[in-house]
């Protein structure tokens, strides 16, 4: 994913740019970047954080950044900000989302004599392909207007530029953008909950493809917003941070809702109710208020060292972090039946290994509640499993071994109750050693965040987006 965070202030804005950007720091572990500009330019950092955090890499530098307006990035795909020098001037430049159609547009700007100086890995950089873009027009509304109208996928994006920040949300909003006020300054942030402590009020949630410019005395509309939304579902399941908002919905009442809808009808007779931390927290305590049944935490988590276990890139780094950061108490584990509630499931393996510990250290029963249904189809738009292939999904490794392949029935397969979505989960099931396993319905998620479904991405249950 990756999260990013600008302000425009009638004084030095390095702190609130510093901390604001650090906010984000949920959303990935791969690359920091900030850039600030004040009469000498734009000056810029970007640290790699796969080993460190945020915080702790720009620290030591902070007096080396002055400036009344900046943006600041987390970035689990290339480094970022990044500075442009254009016939537009130069501006910097950050980004969040994924271009579906990168391979195609390199090709056009190649038989253009066009180049890319920024690498990683030897791949292009899609900042830079959207800065490329933007760079086609003669004012950067009519390129911000171009490159949302050329991209398939999902990109919203800051432009730091000699003016104020243009800020712009993708063009079905499948990642937010929301502006906050102050006396004295103007912030655009991916999460609301960089707000508070810095003093900021919730101003304004940009809306589908909506773009707005900065400056300290306040912001103003320069693109209106479209018609058509398909935010992420899983900013409130997994995503987002507890404190935050999106479109004026808060992450953490999402969860107790979703976790009260998994209470509902479901009959298990258990001691405890526990999450799987950090997200699956807020689920479980909706499912136990709504049960009126204990919550307790059987697994802790140690965070002091241990990055997020999904971040790595490298699978058996992910999931040793996992392993080694969950503790397992053995006092509230003996002789217990134990329900969890879970984000989701994704490979399954690391959550087999968990369920197994928890049996080693005496459980009676091990139940699983995941918060949204079962992850049939890979996500195309925000690099959440882009990287792993659709037989890495647990359902769709299961399809592919009742049907002989893993494309066959996948609408009867995502239909929760249908005689082959049941036969699915009871695959998984038993492949995790778990008691029992029941998903949440599409219909009761939907529910819990409140928007109309054509509102909502959901297509890594149900396959159904836009483009």
């Amino acid at each position: 994913m990756g999260g990013m965070f600008g302000v425009v202030s009638k004084t030095d804005c390095v702190s609130d740019l510093y901390y604001g950007t650090d906010y984000h720091s949920h959303l990935g572990t791969r690359r920091g970047g900030m850039a600030v500009r004040n009469a000498n330019g734009i000056h810029r950092a970007i640290h790699n954080i796969e080993n460190s955090y945020f915080r702790s890499k720009f620290e030591s530098e902070l007096d080396q950044f002055h400036g009344n307006m900046g943006i600041g990035v987390i970035s689990d795909t290339d480094p970022q900000p990044l500075i442009i020098g254009s016939h537009l001037g130069s501006f910097g430049i950050v980004t969040v989302g994924r271009i579906k159609n990168m391979d195609e547009l390199v090709e056009k700007a190649f038989l253009k004599k066009s180049y890319f100086s920024d690498t990683t890995d030897g791949d292009i950089n899609p900042t830079e392909v959207v800065a490329m873009l933007i760079c086609q027009e003669d004012s950067f509304e009519a390129g911000i207007r171009y490159a949302q109208e050329t991209l398939k996928g999902s990109c919203s994006l800051l432009l730091l530029t000699e003016n104020g920040i243009y800020a712009a949300r993708d063009r079905l909003g499948r990642t937010p953008l929301v502006i906050g006020k102050r006396s004295d300054a103007t912030a655009v942030s991916f999460e609301t909950c960089a707000f508070p402590n810095l003093g900021y009020e919730v101003d304004h949630f940009l809306g589908p493809g909506e773009v707005v410019f900065l400056t300290p005395e306040g912001w103003e509309q320069r693109i209106a917003p479209g018609d058509r939304m398909q935010i992420c579902s899983f900013l409130w399941v997994y995503y987002g941070y507890p404190a935050s908002e999106y479109e004026g919905i808060n992450v953490e009442d999402v969860r107790y809702r979703c976790g009260s809808a998994l209470a509902a009808e479901d009959d298990a007779q258990v001691d405890v109710v526990a999450g799987i931390p950090d997200s699956g927290i807020g689920h479980a305590i909706g499912y136990a208020n709504r049960k009126k049944i204990p919550y307790g935490r059987p697994f802790v988590k140690y965070t002091p060292t241990w990055p997020r276990s999904f971040m790595p890139q490298n699978q058996q780094m992910r999931d040793l972090v996992a392993r080694m950061k969950l503790i397992p108490v053995r006092r509230l584990i003996e002789g217990k039946k134990l329900l969890f509630c879970e984000d989701s499931i994704v490979r399954g393996t690391q959550l087999k290994e968990n369920v197994q510990v928890l049996f080693d250290a005496g459980a009676r029963e091990v139940h699983m509640r995941p918060a949204c249904p079962c992850l049939i189809h890979p996500c195309e738009f925000l690099n959440f499993s882009t990287s792993r292939s659709t037989l890495d999904l647990a359902g769709r490794k299961v399809i592919k071994a009742l049907e002989g392949s893993e494309d066959k029935h996948l609408d009867q397969y995502a239909e929760a109750g249908s005689d082959k979505n049941l036969a699915m989960i009871e695959e998984i099931r038993k492949t995790l050693l778990l008691t029992t396993l029941k998903y949440q319905r599409l219909e009761d998620l939907v529910a819990a965040i409140g928007l109309p479904k054509e509102k909502l991405c959901t297509h890594c249950w149900d396959g159904t987006s836009y483009c």
